[in-house]
């Protein structure tokens, strides 16, 4: 295993999909679809559950998104997990690869990625590690 550290920007679109149940508006659907740049080259589609509550600022999220691209020069797939709460303004947010479930030059993966949001952009850092090329 070699272990590498990616770093680059994205651009998301969601958009919402509804909820569940017409009953519950705190509950929605949405789905993603992301354009990576720089040492991941790629895009996502998923989709993202959410759940907004009555305390301003506190919410949580769970999404599921397949990354199709090129990363460290091997090209693939590979599904990230989203867990994500916000706690009346502070966020708690880990998103992660789902084991085995990279593909092509990308079978093997494992790796935590790091979303960094600032008030116009989006920014990740990917801490990864990938088998030794066949």
């Amino acid at each position: 295993m070699s272990s590498s550290h990616a770093v680059g920007t994205f651009e998301v679109q969601l958009k919402m999909l509804g909820s569940y149940s017409s009953d519950d508006p705190t509950l929605a659907r949405m789905s993603i679809d992301k354009k990576f740049h720089g040492e991941l080259e790629g895009t996502s589609k998923g989709e993202m559950l959410s759940a907004d509550t009555a305390i301003k600022d506190s919410a949580g999220y769970v999404a599921m998104e397949r990354v199709t691209g090129t990363l460290g020069g091997r090209k693939g797939s590979f599904v990230l997990q989203h867990s994500a709460t916000m706690t009346r303004g502070v966020p708690s947010l880990s998103v992660t690869v789902v084991p085995d479930s990279g593909t092509g030059g990308l079978t093997g993966l494992k790796g935590v990625l790091t979303i960094i949001i600032d008030s116009d952009s989006h920014a990740y850092e990917f801490d990864y590690d990938l088998p030794a090329a066949v």
